[in-house]
């Protein structure tokens, strides 16, 4: 019986990793091994900073709500607990967008957290 190559997935294997290194630098993009771990080292920084930028966008929303909170008198904790004190169920990514787009919409917040906190 003759021996078999298994040469057919062989070559797509190899035309598939070395499509998806397309546009490396050096041999990274032309040679199958220094390609193949360039693009599993991709992959993981890519699974990685899926997360990351989840991560980036929350503290990005925190910061500009906590600037928006300071110009009218309050800090970003004092906000936030007079929220959820008035029952405002609004989101960080909303608040932010808010504070951002429409100043006097996000003062109108800060009022409702403030009335709030005090009671």
């Amino acid at each position: 019986m003759s021996r078999a190559t298994n040469a057919v997935a062989r070559r797509r294997r190899r035309k598939k990793v070395l499509k998806q290194a397309k546009g490396y630098w050096g041999r990274k993009h032309s040679s199958y091994r220094l390609a193949n771990e360039q693009v599993m080292r991709s992959g993981n920084y890519a699974y990685r900073d899926r997360r990351r930028r989840k991560r980036e966008m929350r503290r990005l929303w925190i910061v500009r709500i906590n600037a928006a909170a300071r110009r009218e008198g309050m800090s970003y904790s004092e906000l936030i607990h007079g929220l959820s004190e008035a029952g405002v169920d609004v989101n960080r990514k909303m608040l932010a967008d808010i504070a951002v787009r429409d100043p006097e919409a996000f003062r109108r917040f800060a009022e409702q957290a403030r009335e709030a906190a005090a009671a």
